[in-house]
């Protein structure tokens, strides 16, 4: 049963997900946190996890809670069902791609997705921070630890962006990102 529970809840998540990764874990965090396969705080881990490990974000956490869930049978579920939706649609679109490119109906539905997605992802990226900078217990509390790690990776990609003009590198960043936590989780 949990096969098919996988395989239903992957397939909605990979067909209603635009926008890529990002636009996906709110619908994620929902299937998750609803069917009860993990807490909001092992989830929010295996997102760090997974932006941080190669491969597409939605494929790492659909194979990490197939996985926990179903144990590799799962995994394979899960993956399968999130890729699915893509892999179908894709392939649809490669055989039409010549007539639709050019249809104003198809250019004007992407035209309307675009602020959608920008929303889902900019609110997506705003309750991480603020679920990750704060510890709810009684009552709503700063993470200061979490909170200066934040304030130094901003402050240290500013700096660079101004010194060198150039943008910093994702790469860097999720290095940077683990040396700064690394220092700051060792003297606080």
């Amino acid at each position: 049963m949990i096969y098919l529970e996988l395989l239903v809840a992957f397939l909605q998540v990979g067909l209603f997900s635009f926008g890529g990764a990002y636009g996906a874990i709110p619908l994620i965090r929902d299937v998750v946190l609803s069917n009860g396969w993990m807490d909001e705080e092992m989830l929010t881990y295996m997102i760090a996890v997974s932006e941080s490990t190669p491969g597409p974000i939605m494929v790492n956490l659909a194979t990490y809670v197939g996985n926990t869930q179903g144990g590799i049978l799962g995994a394979i579920v899960a993956t399968t069902g999130v890729v699915l939706p893509s892999f179908i649609i894709i392939s649809i679109i490669t055989v039409l791609l010549k007539n639709v490119v050019k249809n104003p109906f198809f250019q004007a539905v992407l035209r309307g997705l675009k602020p959608c997605v920008i929303g889902i992802i900019l609110a997506t990226g705003l309750y991480m921070i603020v679920s990750t900078c704060t510890v709810i217990e009684e009552s709503i509390k700063l993470d200061l630890r979490a909170g200066i790690i934040l304030v130094l990776l901003i402050g240290i990609k500013s700096v660079y962006r101004q010194v060198t003009k150039k943008k910093f590198s994702s790469i860097m960043l999720i290095l940077l990102s683990a040396i700064v936590g690394v220092v700051v989780l060792s003297m606080i």
